[in-house]
């Protein structure tokens, strides 16, 4: 059991003023460990001690910031056996998710944004004439201008619990690259690998205050450290209703942000698409990691023609994947990371029933313990279902036929969301012509894989920003011109 769980703090180790609280294992339902219970005053501290880093760390150079950034990821690979494990337990992720998405992912970006410090921060721009008798009486000259990209500040970096720490790499990464200094706010029900990878960074040799953490299981500290005047970004991934609070909040002192939001993603098939290869795609990406995936494709909108066999292949898919222990090799859905969101995700299944849908596939699973729900599919929906409006974060689709590209097309605008969708034709014309029509911040035709460099973000209640490459360090910087004679 992971006891010794800290906050850190203008580089020190310190526990929580509120003293800690249990991590449970989705899986068994057993405690593994104590996380600190940090108070609005802690994050106070922390924000105010990565402002008393800024200025130097700001104006260290990018070859000293990728040198930290790749012996952090170097510690964190040392180290990797007891992080797979404990961040197994912590998140109920599959063997497959935790050695591919949990920790080498978090190593791979913070390697990635060490070669992303030492991208170029200037962009040239054309000499312009200045105007007859212009304010500096030089009239009819030329100024020869740049843009450069400075460092925001302190950034607040407030994570979901899907993947946490590849989520928080993912922030703190590019920020720390780019000079900002960083507060981290991991999720509360899966903190102790975020624990351990700041624990690792502060080893590594970043200054004090440069790297600071902050954990809680109520909304107390994060509020705090979001309203903190020494916070200039906060930087979310998470549920839209909370993004919208931060927003709202940041917007009284007009702080940026960096908000990835919810989604709803469409899965659209049209007649003549490989059928398999479209099921496939599909059910492997709303399975991982029990459906608790924000780019998922929970929603099944299906050409007419098609519709019964794709769905007939869907459930197929669904029934043969394993459910169970996440720690067994051939296991593709572990558990839910509650016993809430479990509610949560049956609620919707059962309000669909209720309200029409059909049951193809899936529902609740009969297990002594753990949070688990196995891949459901329903079909007969209606577009004004909760369970096609609302993001469920669990393994579960709804399908809904169409009759032609206009109608589909409607089918997938028709939700507040806008993150990922994905388009299956065996048109690739048809493939581009549907992604212009999508209000989605990604598309992905005939494939659910992902390019790491492409800019990540959604459009409508999905968020607001973009990271991902090096759209990430564009994110985490201000653009500043400067201008002189020419």
């Amino acid at each position: 059991m992971n006891e010794n769980g800290r906050c850190w703090i203008g580089g020190e180790a310190v526990a929580g003023e509120h003293g800690t609280y249990e991590i449970i294992d989705p899986a068994t339902e057993e405690m593994i460990g104590l996380a600190p219970e940090a108070s609005a005053a802690d994050a106070q501290r922390a924000a105010a001690a990565a402002a008393g880093a800024f200025g130097s760390w700001s104006r260290t150079s990018p070859e000293e910031r990728a040198v930290l950034l790749n012996k952090a990821a170097d510690i964190l690979e040392a180290r990797s056996k007891d992080l797979f494990a404990l961040v197994q337990a912590e998140t109920g992720s599959t063997v497959l998710m935790t050695r591919t998405a949990q920790v080498p992912g978090a190593i791979a970006r913070l390697r990635r944004y060490a070669k992303g410090a030492l991208e170029p921060v200037t962009i040239p721009l054309p000499p312009a004439t200045n105007w007859p008798g212009g304010p500096d009486g030089m009239g009819g000259g030329i100024t020869t201008a740049m843009g450069v990209r400075r460092p925001v500040g302190v950034v607040a970096a407030i994570t979901s619990y899907n993947v946490p720490m590849n989520n928080v790499a993912g922030k703190i990464g590019p920020a720390l690259a780019m000079g900002n200094t960083v507060v981290v706010k991991p999720a509360p029900q899966d903190p102790l690998g975020v624990i351990a990878m700041v624990e690792a960074m502060n080893e590594a040799g970043f200054p004090a205050g440069v790297v600071n953490l902050v954990v809680g299981s109520t909304p107390e500290c994060a509020e705090a450290l979001v309203a903190a005047p020494d916070v200039d970004m906060v930087s979310f991934t998470g549920s839209t209703g909370i993004g919208t609070k931060i927003a709202e909040t940041c917007a009284r002192d007009l702080r940026r942000v960096l908000l990835e939001l919810g989604g709803k993603g469409a899965s659209i098939v049209f007649e003549g698409a490989d059928l398999e290869r479209a099921a496939k795609g599909t059910a492997s990406t709303f399975t991982f990691h029990a459906g608790q995936i924000c780019t998922a494709p929970t929603r099944l909108i299906v050409q007419r023609s098609v519709y019964d066999e794709m769905l007939e292949r869907l459930a197929e898919l669904a029934v043969a994947a394993n459910v169970g222990d996440p720690k067994e090799r051939d296991t593709v859905v572990g558990p839910l990371i509650s016993a809430l969101q479990r509610d949560r995700v049956l609620g919707h299944v059962d309000g669909a029933v209720a309200a029409g849908a059909v049951l193809r596939a899936g529902g609740p699973v009969s297990m002594d313990r753990g949070f688990f729900v196995a891949p459901t599919v329903l079909s007969d929906c209606a577009g004004s279902m909760a369970a096609v409006q609302e993001e469920i974060f669990g393994p579960v689709v709804v399908a809904l036929p169409f009759d032609d590209e206009a109608e589909g097309i409607d089918l997938a605008n028709g939700t507040s969301y806008g993150l990922y969708d994905y388009v299956w034709t065996a048109d690739a014309a048809q493939g581009f012509r549907v992604a212009g029509l999508l209000r989605s911040g990604n598309v992905g035709v005939n494939t659910v894989a992902r390019n790491p460099e492409t800019p990540f973000g959604g459009f409508k209640r999905s968020g607001i920003g973009r990271d991902g490459g090096s759209f990430a360090l564009h994110a985490y910087s201000e653009l500043q011109s400067v201008v002189w004679p020419g």
